[in-house]
């Protein structure tokens, strides 16, 4: 579950001096408890980095879920202990504020997400996985052909593509097109970004208690 602060539309039916005090009491939680923090952060990034900084810093990690923020704020974020996760929703983004702010994030800092069921990742409908039922697509079959553009001109495919109903719902499967992106900006290969991101992630789950650390002291057990 995400914790954080939240200065968007929806935050702004909570009070944000309930939020920061209720955050804070979360954060000094995981601390204590020598665990992961998830932070859920929207507009909010200013006053995110104030309060870590007044609890931090966090040896077990905090993760920056779906990591928005400037790319100046990410060398005083690392050092407190934070990860940064990045899903569909860094293509928000200009390309050019992106690909400076993933530059700036550590090569053992870096994780990926979907933050499926949101997030639906801007590309060709052909491209995407959809969920099944979705009541937000056309009801024969729900399939990515039912949603290919019309249009036979490839350089309009991704505007075409934005006509996906706002409320579609996003699919885990698509973390391909969110490893593809981020592979692209950071100048890397796919394999060694998905690789990148999965022994970060293996590492910051690992701590005592966890199931990960359990299945991976299963499998050590059982090839020796």
């Amino acid at each position: 579950m995400d914790i954080g602060l939240d200065k968007g539309s929806k935050g702004k039916e909570i009070d944000f001096s309930d939020q920061v005090t209720v955050f804070r009491q979360q954060l000094e939680l995981a601390k204590e408890l020598n665990k992961p923090a998830s932070v859920h952060c929207v507009r909010a990034f200013g006053d995110l980095l104030e309060i870590i900084k007044s609890v931090g810093p966090f040896p077990s990690g905090v993760i920056l879920h779906s990591y928005l923020g400037s790319a100046e704020m990410v060398p005083e974020f690392a050092k407190l202990g934070a990860y940064f996760s990045f899903s569909g929703f860094l293509m928000s983004m200009s390309e050019k504020k992106a690909k400076k702010m993933l530059k700036a994030v550590p090569s053992d800092r870096i994780l990926l997400e979907t933050d499926s069921p949101d997030a639906l990742p801007k590309a060709e409908p052909g491209c995407l996985h959809f969920v099944e039922g979705d009541p937000s697509l056309p009801e024969e079959g729900n399939s990515a052909q039912d949603l290919e553009p019309v249009s036979n001109d490839k350089s309009n495919a991704s505007s075409d593509s934005m006509k996906l109903p706002k409320e579609t719902l996003n699919h885990p499967a698509n973390i391909h097109i969110v490893l593809e992106y981020v592979a692209r900006l950071l100048d890397m290969k796919k394999e060694e970004l998905a690789e990148l991101s999965f022994r970060n992630a293996v590492r910051l789950f690992s701590y005592p208690g966890s199931k990960m650390l359990h299945d991976q002291n299963q499998s050590t057990t059982h090839v020796s």
